[in-house]
């Protein structure tokens, strides 16, 4: 979408008439120039009269008979762009249509009820941000039938201000969906405060800066001091006034500005005579280098064995008046600071905006992490609890694009595999409120794309809201996802698969067979998969797709079915974490992990079926020669045995999938998205697989991944990609953190040097922040004793303080830990 597109391209209103049928009454500010009866009866949808309130969602410019063409031409037809997606399209982009239909009873006219309808054209996919102002247009209209009403509308939506909206790219998109915290990239909010009141240090929106340890308002930590002065104490030195002053920009790292709370500092066997504890339990604070002045915000506990801890949180328990810099460039300020105004962000997952709409201040939420494949607010929870039922019955024979795991596929796993082999969809919602059926259409395309991340073409072929009036035409569009709520396109025969949502039936079309006969698999056929994992029999994954194609409803099916499949796993987790209320957004993430997968492996089936891959990284495992090593690539497996089973699962359906409009695009994609990496050179996906799932990993593949890691994060951009590799919900840095506890000193370092480098940027420092303390202590700990390591050589040598902690280092210091 341009970034000088309106909000609203058209509003349009229809109503009912009891003798002429559903009528487009009004269009504005122009015709659309498309057919006006298809519009209305769309609008108003089957069994409309039955609902007091209904929203459908249909699209235009989607295929030839729903194509605009504006009489006036005020309206220009963009190219379908979709960034990294750019392709040399003519056709037009596509308009979202959110439609709100109300029925009003009134005995005064003939069928006891007036029904009317207004829909608003817009080229957002975050069509329910809309819902508010379209309510209030709808009850305007009416009290006042005309074209007023419409224009009100069309003129409140258009003056709605995004223009302080931070735009994000694919990789920060993943990365904000992917956690639940409401301060992610804080930082780009920034502008939309009064800069001039921020302090210097807070004012760069992506590099964290550090408040200088020695001045009289440091909240530093207190292991931080403990450590400094153990440093100094062990190089000799009683005082620190004979020190050179150090550059308060490269102050280490401290466990309570990652986020610890309470973590054991120094030696059991020291004390420190000039610290105690008080009897509310806050000490004096770390003396930090070159300062002499004690400083709040860190308590202290006594042990009984000596040692000495800290709660990271006791400033703010204990009513002092700080600020609380959390480590993403942004500072929430308590009430004791007269300067900010807290609270203006109180979700970063949305920007906050208003439509003004006759006197009334509508608050909008507009989501910044939508991506074109995803329209509306869908639920993944809902498509999955409906048809993941035990009372749900799949009937219809078997397809080996289908059934990839024989009679025990599970239901969400046959619709996933309709939905990427192209086949033909109906939701059927009899009795059902057209928006309901519409909310399952978008959420079956969020599905089969991984919720807009990975695969792209399921909005284009899809019509949240389908009828009797275009069916010839929408019928006509091969693989269409549609939503429908008259029975009798169940007996037309036009389908591959009913997902019945109010019956809770999935039933495969008879004709199956018919529309997609079986044809022979060639998998396996290079010598190096047979040496790898032997034939495809002989695994027992599934048979071949002749001898799956004979398989009729009421025959013995020939598909070992098996309850232990990838698959039947993957969706037994999902299930589980649903019936623990585990939020939306984690569905979401762990399906885009699901296609994400499916793609990879799609690529290793390429290479062993037809001997190269035509996109993904080909598969490679670590070699080494002497003064050389390569990294791997490719899709990991745990070992070769489960890797045959799970290729030969999925054989069918990859197959069926290569022959799609999403494959030929994602043959476009892949080399552009590749081309465009912040991080070349290497697969950095497989490297985390390797480090987390991966036994007895080489000592030398380990330092090489990380040494390969360290040396490509040198900027935001790059650093953002990383973190995208790795969701909060798959253990975050966890991978990376067992390389502070790895044997060799090398590896030890390479990773202090990527934490280092990942805290010199807010988001990384949420990332770190959630690391346990055990880790982060190591962290800590280890950044400390490299800093008095190199301090004293430096000391010894006779030069200035070293910036360790900084490739640039003017933009490094310590509150992008997040000091508290």
């Amino acid at each position: 979408m341009s970034s000088n597109a309106q909000h609203c391209s058209f509003v349009l209103l229809a109503e009912f008439d009891i003798d002429r049928g559903a009528q487009l009454t009004y269009q504005f500010p122009q015709p659309l120039g498309t057919d006006e009866g298809l519009l209305a009866n769309l609008m108003l949808p089957d069994g409309a009269e039955k609902q007091l309130e209904d929203w459908t969602i249909f699209f235009l410019n989607q295929t030839p008979f729903n194509t605009i063409a504006p009489v006036l031409a005020l309206e220009t037809p963009e190219p379908n762009g979709k960034g990294a997606h750019d392709e040399p399209e003519d056709r037009p982009e596509l308009l979202y249509v959110l439609n709100l239909v109300r029925t009003k009873h009134d005995k005064s006219v003939r069928r006891g009820a007036v029904v009317k309808a207004m829909a608003i054209c817009t080229r957002h996919p975050f069509i329910q941000i809309f819902k508010p102002v379209l309510l209030m247009a709808l009850d305007d209209y009416y009290n006042d039938p005309s074209q007023d009403a419409l224009a009100r509308l069309f003129d409140a939506v258009n003056s709605m201000d995004i223009s302080g909206a931070p735009v994000l790219n694919r990789y920060e998109k993943i990365v904000m969906r992917s956690s639940e915290r409401k301060d992610i990239f804080a930082e780009k909010f920034a502008h939309l405060k009064d800069v001039s009141n921020y302090p210097p240090a807070h004012r760069h929106p992506l590099k964290s800066q550090h408040r200088p340890t020695n001045s009289q308002g440091s909240h530093s930590s207190f292991e931080e001091g403990i450590l400094m002065r153990n440093n100094r104490e062990r190089a000799g030195t009683s005082s620190t006034s004979s020190l050179p002053q150090a550059n308060p920009s490269h102050s280490p790292p401290s466990d309570s500005s990652l986020g610890g709370s309470t973590v054991w500092v120094a030696d059991e066997s020291e004390s420190d005579p000039t610290i105690s504890a008080g009897s509310n339990g806050v000490g004096a604070g770390a003396v930090g280098p070159g300062s002499s002045t004690p400083s709040v915000g860190s308590g202290t506990i006594a042990t009984s064995r000596g040692r000495k801890s800290t709660d990271a949180s006791s400033s703010s328990s204990h009513g002092l008046p700080v600020k609380d810099y959390n480590g993403y460039g942004v500072t929430n300020m308590t009430p004791a600071d007269p300067h900010f105004r807290g609270g203006i962000v109180k979700d970063t997952h949305f920007f906050q905006t208003t439509i003004a709409y006759k006197g009334h201040q509508l608050p909008i939420k507009m989501p910044l992490s939508t991506f074109p494949e995803e329209v509306g607010d869908y639920s993944l929870i809902q498509l999955i609890q409906t048809f993941s039922s035990p009372s749900v019955g799949v009937s219809g024979p078997l397809h080996p694009h289908l059934h990839t795991n024989g009679s025990l596929t599970h239901p969400i796993m046959i619709l996933y595999n309709a939905l990427v082999t192209g086949k033909r969809i109906i939701f059927l919602g009899h009795n059902r409120p057209a928006g309901q059926v519409s909310s399952y259409v978008l959420s079956a395309c969020a599905l089969g794309s991984g919720c807009g991340a990975i695969l792209r073409g399921f909005i284009e072929r899809a019509f949240p809201y389908a009828n009797l009036t275009n069916r010839d035409e929408w019928e006509s569009i091969p693989a269409y996802i549609a939503g429908v709520c008259n029975p009798i396109f169940e007996t037309s025969g036009s389908w591959d698969l009913l997902m019945d949502v109010g019956g809770g039936r999935i039933v495969v079309s008879k004709d199956i067979h018919t529309s997609f006969p079986h044809t022979s698999i060639i998998f396996p056929i290079s010598p190096q998969l047979v040496i790898r994992t032997g034939t495809l029999k002989a695994e027992g994954s599934v048979g071949s797709e002749d001898d799956i194609g004979r398989v009729r409803e009421g025959q013995k099916s020939e598909f070992s079915a098996r309850t232990d499949s990838v698959d039947n796993l993957f969706m037994e987790d999902i299930t589980t974490a649903i019936s623990s209320h585990f939020p939306e957004s984690l569905i979401r993430t762990r399906f885009t992990e699901y296609v994400i997968r499916f793609t990879r492996l799609a690529s290793r089936y390429e290479e062993d079926a037809y001997g190269s891959t035509k996109f993904g990284y080909p598969s490679s495992s670590f070699g080494e020669s002497p003064g050389h090593a390569q990294l791997g690539s490719g899709i990991v497996f745990l070992d070769d045995v489960l890797g045959a089973k799970e290729l030969g699962a999925n054989a069918s359906r990859i197959e069926g999938w290569r022959r799609t409009a999403s494959y030929q695009y994602v043959l476009t994609d892949f080399p552009k998205t590749r081309a465009a990496q912040a991080i070349q050179g290497f697969d950095v996906l497989h490297q985390f697989y390797r480090l987390r799932f991966a036994k007895n990993v080489p000592h030398a593949e380990v330092e090489l991944i990380l040494r390969s890691i360290a040396e490509n994060l040198q900027s935001y951009d790059q650093v953002v990609e990383l973190l995208a590799y790795i969701t909060p919900s798959g253990g975050g840095l966890l991978p990376l953190s067992f390389g502070l506890f790895h044997q060799q000193e090398s590896i030890r370092e390479l990773t202090v040097d990527i934490f280092n480098e990942l805290r010199a940027y807010p988001i990384g420092v949420l990332f770190l922040q959630g690391l346990n303390h055990f880790q982060r202590y190591a962290y800590v700990r280890q950044a400390h004793a490299r800093e008095s390591r190199i301090y004293k050589e430096q000391q010894h040598l006779h030069l200035p303080h070293p910036a360790i902690y900084s490739r640039s280092p003017s933009n490094r210091s310590e509150s992008s830990l997040g000091a508290a």
